[in-house]
């Protein structure tokens, strides 16, 4: 027997995309309604695939909805699955069970729900097949689920549906933990997983993958977006693909902006390196955080006015993609260019002071120096700032570097314009 079907998760279905409106031109029609854009693309792709069922690993939206909307175009998504004649099998994750609305929602019924108080098992028997899951009751899951999961159905063909993090994943917290030995112990054909928004395929024999969410929300989920296409010939996985379902991809672009004489010619080379990555897409709409690197006799020029050069490059950007390409955030980390062993040997206060500069980082001694400083900084700033997706981090280390180097290579290029080393 021959049939295809789609693995999907963390839908985030009309995600509240918190910070946007502090960007300047920010498209925040396209950027607010990317995850229904991508929900129709997964609907559209299912149907001209024609594949036998969809599987939703969970976190169909982020808790619970401002208004009924959501939940409308909700179902009507997965009521053109059911005119399709396709099926749905969903579990919910740790953001499905915050919504309060989740326990009234009537889906379709095409759509199965499986329980979230132990696991059950669906059989779709003209297609030979055993889907075995279990939903999150709560948001905060901490053991380990699939240990109560059956084991493979004999004469099907097994698949295992779970909302985890497995041993761990960056930026998510550890639900549901388990181990890839623990998963394989079952014996599935395939496990369709859901929490982790990178997509990844840790292991092919058997099928056990995250395939990401459908569309990035910010610049922490870049690249390509999308769900996973199966195929199964006789019993067994015949092949797996990615499919690409976003509208906007998210992705932070380094900028060389080594030797480069003059600010714009900065501003020349960033539009350049945009171009490039709008390039590589299939037409969809490109968000970019921008980091300006490398020693250049351009550093003072930009550092003296940054916020007047983050600007031009954003008009220029506009003025070269149109709306194909929208930048987040722009940050420079260059580097003056300047060659510090001329530095006359000596103890003279002002060489002194150049190389004491030079060779500042930001260790634990720095941090310790400014923490104080950073905690009255937040005291004084709006709450707003530090809160949800692109909050502000400057206790972070990376921003603690990144603010280091920048006072010091203005500290630095200023001392040896002023005549040190001559």
């Amino acid at each position: 027997m021959e049939f295809k079907f789609i693995i999907a998760a963390d839908i985030h279905l009309d995600s509240p995309l918190q910070g946007l409106s502090r960007y300047e031109g920010a498209p925040l029609d396209v950027l607010r309604g990317a995850t229904r854009e991508a929900l129709r693309n997964l609907v559209s792709l299912a149907i001209g695939e024609k594949v036998a069922f969809v599987l939703l690993s969970g976190d169909l939206y982020d808790g619970d909805w401002r208004d009924y909307h959501t939940g409308l175009f909700l179902m009507q998504q997965l009521s053109h699955l059911r005119e399709a004649g396709i099926r749905v099998c969903v579990i919910y994750g740790n953001h499905d069970a915050e919504s309060r609305i989740t326990k009234s929602l009537r889906f379709p019924d095409n759509v199965k729900v499986l329980p979230t108080k132990s696991p059950e098992t669906i059989l779709l028997d003209d297609f030979e097949v055993a889907i075995h899951g279990q939903g999150f009751a709560k948001r905060d899951v901490m053991e380990n689920l699939v240990e109560g999961y059956p084991d493979a159905r004999k004469g099907f063909f097994n698949i295992g549906m779970l909302h985890t993090a497995l041993t761990g994943a960056e930026g998510h917290a550890p639900y549901a933990p388990c181990t890839l030995g623990t998963l394989q112990s079952k014996g599935y054909d395939v496990w369709a997983l859901g929490h982790v928004h990178a997509r990844k395929v840790h292991s092919e024999d058997p099928l056990i993958l995250f395939p990401g969410n459908i569309q990035g929300r910010h610049a922490r989920e870049t690249g390509p977006k999308g769900c996973t296409l199966v195929s199964v010939e006789d019993g067994r996985v015949a092949s797996f693909e990615h499919r690409d379902l976003h509208v906007v991809r998210w992705e932070v672009i380094s900028v060389d902006a080594s030797g480069l004489t003059a600010a714009v010619d900065v501003v020349d080379a960033t539009v350049g390196a945009v171009k490039s990555e709008s390039g590589k897409g299939g037409g969809e709409g490109l968000a970019a955080r921008l980091l300006i690197e490398g020693a250049c006799r351009a550093h003072q020029e930009l550092l003296a006015d940054s916020e007047k050069w983050a600007a031009e490059i954003r008009a220029a950007i506009a003025a070269a993609t149109g709306e194909g390409a929208w930048v987040e955030k722009v940050r420079f980390m260059t580097a003056p260019e300047a060659d510090l062993s001329i530095l006359r040997p000596g103890s003279d206060p002002l060489s002194d002071l150049v190389r004491y500069l030079n060779g500042l980082s930001a260790n634990e001694e720095i941090g310790a120096l400014l923490a104080e400083d950073i905690r009255t900084l937040k005291e004084k700033l709006p709450l707003e700032l530090f809160q949800g997706e692109g909050a502000m981090t400057p206790d972070s280390p990376e921003m603690l570097s990144g603010l280091v180097e920048e006072a010091k290579g203005m500290l630095v290029q200023r001392l040896l314009a002023s005549g040190v080393g001559k």
